[in-house]
Parts: C-alpha cells; sequence; structure tokens
C-alpha cells in the first residue's frame, strides 16, 4: 500500500502562503523597531549574516555585511535620521522568503530639526523567520538636502 503524499501542490501553496505571511509580519516588525528606534528588536528580526544594500546612497552605493556591521551602521543613521516607515504595496513573488516593498518615510533629521521625508522600494530576503538581507532605492538627493540644511 503506497503511503499518502503529503507535498501535493495545494499542500505546497498553502505552506509557502503561510511562510510568506509570517515575513510580512517580520517586515512590520521591522518597520516599527526602526521608527521606535530599537536596535534590540532589530537584532533579534535580523540574521547573524544580514546584508544591507543602498545602490543609491551617495557619494556612492553602500553594501554592509554582517549583523554588527549592520547594527553599527543603522545606529549611526538612526541617530542622524529620526523618522516612522509606512508601509504602502507589498508585492508577493514566487519564492515566499522574498518580498518586494514600497514605503515612505516622515521624521527628521536629529542635529537640525529639518523634515525629512522620502519614498523607498526594499527588495526583502527572510530566512527562518528573519531578515537575511535588504536592497534598498530611495532618493539620495532627498538626504542630502534634509543634512545640508
Amino acid at each position: 500500500m503506497n503511503e499518502p503524499n503529503n507535498s501535493s501542490p495545494n499542500n505546497s501553496l498553502a505552506e509557502a502562503t503561510a511562510r510568506r505571511e509570517a515575513n510580512k509580519a517580520v517586515l512590520r516588525e521591522v518597520f516599527e523597531a526602526i521608527g521606535t528606534g530599537n536596535a534590540q528588536t532589530l537584532a533579534k528580526l535580523y540574521t547573524q549574516d544580514f546584508i544591507l544594500e543602498l545602490p543609491y546612497a551617495a557619494p556612492e552605493p553602500i553594501r554592509v555585511e554582517g549583523l554588527d556591521n549592520v547594527g553599527t551602521y543603522l545606529a549611526e543613521a538612526l541617530t542622524t535620521f529620526k523618522f516612522t516607515l509606512t508601509l504602502g504595496e507589498v508585492y508577493d513573488l514566487t519564492d515566499p522568503d522574498v518580498l518586494i516593498a514600497e514605503y515612505t518615510s516622515e521624521g527628521e533629521v536629529t542635529t537640525t530639526g529639518v523634515a525629512y521625508a522620502n519614498s523607498y522600494i526594499g527588495i526583502w530576503r527572510f530566512r527562518d523567520g528573519q531578515v537575511c538581507g535588504t536592497k534598498e532605492w530611495y532618493n539620495p538627493l532627498v538626504a542630502a538636502e534634509a543634512l545640508a540644511s
């Protein structure tokens, strides 16, 4: 007698959908932690080998590898910019561990009080319920203008 096949397309689809929804919840937690400046929560949401890529950063693209290095980079950035992120559209891909998200920021430069608002598109990669990589595009001119004021 043959054993039932539990890897039917419907079962696989349900598993992928559940994993994708769990990853969206993690993404919302990341945004909340950034808005509150909660570095401890961020550290729990990122893998040890987390990679942050900012291809449009000025004066040159930025790639930071490893949780400790990313933590240092974000701590500095989040002391310069205080903002909240608002999640807009989230696009599902075939791979449930990859999401594309549109989002906006609203806040200020902490040293000058100048308003800061930007728009972003990010590719978010997940592994085992944590973020393992983010590649984010934003307008670097908006950031530079806010810092120069």
